[in-house]
Parts: C-alpha cells; sequence; structure tokens
C-alpha cells in the first residue's frame, strides 16, 4: 500500500520517519522541516540565475537524509519541491548516492528516475567539489 502525501499529512509522515534523540521538542522539529523550504529556495535562486550554493545544498540534503532516512527525504523532497526544480534536484541526489529508481509519492504520482534529466551545469560543479 502507498501512503499518500499531501500538504494536509506532510507533518504527520514527517514526525512519523523523524529520528532526532537530540531532538529537544517541537521548535527544533519544525527547523528541522525549514530545511526543505531552503532547499527549494535556494534551487529557486540557481534557476533564475543568481548563483548556486552547492554546498550549502548538499549540507541540507544530507542532514535531512541523516533525520529522515533516505526513502522518507527523497519522497518529502520530491513533494515539496516543484517539477521544474526536479531535475536540479536529481543532480544533487545522484552526487550523493540518495537517488532511488523511483520514488512514489501517491498512488497517482510516481516519479521514475529515467524520467528527470541530469543538470549538466550542477553535475560540472558537483564534480569539482
Amino acid at each position: 500500500m502507498v501512503f499518500e502525501l499531501t500538504e494536509e499529512n506532510f507533518i504527520m509522515y514527517a514526525m512519523k520517519h523523524y529520528d532526532n534523540p537530540h531532538c529537544k521538542g517541537m521548535a527544533e522539529f519544525l527547523d528541522d522541516i525549514k530545511r526543505f523550504k531552503y532547499i527549494k529556495r535556494l534551487l529557486g535562486k540557481y534557476h533564475s540565475d543568481k548563483g548556486l550554493k552547492e554546498r550549502l545544498i548538499i549540507n541540507h540534503i544530507i542532514v535531512l537524509n541523516n533525520l529522515f532516512g533516505v526513502e522518507a527525504a527523497t519522497k518529502m523532497l520530491f513533494f515539496k519541491t516543484e517539477e521544474r526544480f526536479w531535475s536540479q534536484l536529481k543532480t544533487f541526489l545522484v552526487f550523493l548516492n540518495y537517488m532511488p529508481e523511483k520514488v512514489v509519492i501517491s498512488s497517482s504520482q510516481t516519479i521514475l528516475d529515467a524520467d528527470i534529466p541530469i543538470d549538466s551545469i550542477i553535475a560540472n560543479v558537483l564534480g569539482k567539489v
């Protein structure tokens, strides 16, 4: 059975997969959730030619994967990121070896790795990291 990820149950899904034994409360959890928004904003800046902060994006993605697990973090990243940024997101996930063959967001939305191209500019930048 596929868990239908929606805006209404996003926080519940995140709580279910959150694994931070040092978390001191809801405020810290919500700060970690903000990382999804930060990644989206950083990809938006890159998309509008305002520069790429690849190390900051890498850091946020690694932290999210450590907190939520690779499968849940990837699912939530694609859910929270606009489709026009998926190519850039996938490039980072491939670089970090976090990109699965498919990401199932809902029974009606499955994202296949093969359907999303790699961003060659980001790939070249990451090749130098």
